[in-house]
């Protein structure tokens, strides 16, 4: 009798050593686990990088967030901005191309939306040859319809003003803009946070997420005498299309700026938005951004 109860504590003694070791296994099982959900942080080619959650706007990657560089293009997010804050905006109203805006094209050197001197063009159109194709020809006539004064140069300082304006009430301390389209004199500048920011704001208006998410349009605009012309104009960025739940936002490249771009793409409801400044190329800018929203994604 005695020997049958002893064997049946030693039974029990090891179940209870099989069933904890059982449990430790589990738990270092889950603990791998756990430690394999956490994804590598990424390395990236571009000097400075930025993501964040956009509806949380809770940080998920910075690498030198808050370094202030020259952003090329990208300064067009802002001008858009500043074109779709205005007080009863009226985006069918129409707008002469003058001579001034393709003079401005040739002098600088600058990417073109190839407007046409005499043809009246909407600001919506304007709109989609700014961020398309990188229009700084559309970006310097929206400049002089928006801006204030009496001359031309009055009135781009005017807009330029309320681009500063903008990034001010948004609380930016590490952006400044010289110019409307990112050709500056040297003192326009922003960081991969501050420019996250501000196209996270950009987003909210809806027309500015149905331009910068489309790929290419064709829009039928009024010629001098009276007539019509289309205009077909390609989006520069690269990632639409190509990467699965991307919806914008912003290419931009210059001398100084190398290679930049804003993006966001949505899956599953989470929207992650982010900037890479100054890459190398048009490839790595793309790579450099693909890496962060793989990552954004899984954190």
């Amino acid at each position: 009798m005695k020997y049958g109860i002893t064997g049946i504590r030693r039974a029990s003694v090891a179940a209870t050593v099989s069933l904890t070791a059982g449990a430790v296994l589990a738990s270092g099982a889950f603990a791998s686990a756990a430690v394999a959900a956490t994804p590598p942080t990424p390395s990236i080619t571009a000097k400075g990088g930025f993501v964040m959650n956009n509806g949380t706007a809770k940080t998920l990657y910075g690498k030198a967030a808050d370094t202030r560089r020259s952003t090329g293009s990208t300064t067009k997010i802002m001008t858009a901005k500043v074109v779709l804050a205005q007080k009863n905006l009226n985006l069918d109203a129409k707008v002469t191309v003058q001579k001034a805006y393709s003079d401005y094209i040739v002098s600088k050197n600058a990417s073109s939306a190839r407007l046409i001197v005499g043809d009246k063009v909407t600001v919506r159109q304007l709109l989609y040859g700014l961020m398309l194709p990188s229009g700084c020809d559309a970006a310097y006539a929206l400049a002089d319809k928006f801006g204030s004064g009496s001359t031309r140069a009055a009135r781009v300082k005017s807009f330029i003003g309320k681009m500063n304006s903008s990034a001010k009430s948004l609380g930016l301390k590490n952006t400044h803009f010289d110019s409307f389209d990112g050709i500056g004199g040297g003192s326009n500048y922003s960081t991969p946070r501050d420019l996250t920011k501000i196209a996270s704001s950009a987003m909210k208006n809806s027309t500015f997420r149905t331009i910068v998410k489309t790929k290419s349009t064709k829009q039928k605009v009024t010629t001098k005498t009276g007539g019509y012309r289309y205009m077909s104009w390609a989006n520069t960025n690269a990632m639409l299309g190509s990467y699965t739940g991307m919806i914008g936002v912003k290419t931009g490249s210059g001398p100084t700026a190398k290679y930049c771009l804003v993006f966001a793409a949505t899956r599953n409801g989470k929207t992650v938005i982010g900037t890479v400044l100054t890459s190398t190329s048009a490839t790595t800018r793309t790579a450099d951004a693909k890496k962060l929203l793989d990552y954004g994604f899984k954190k």
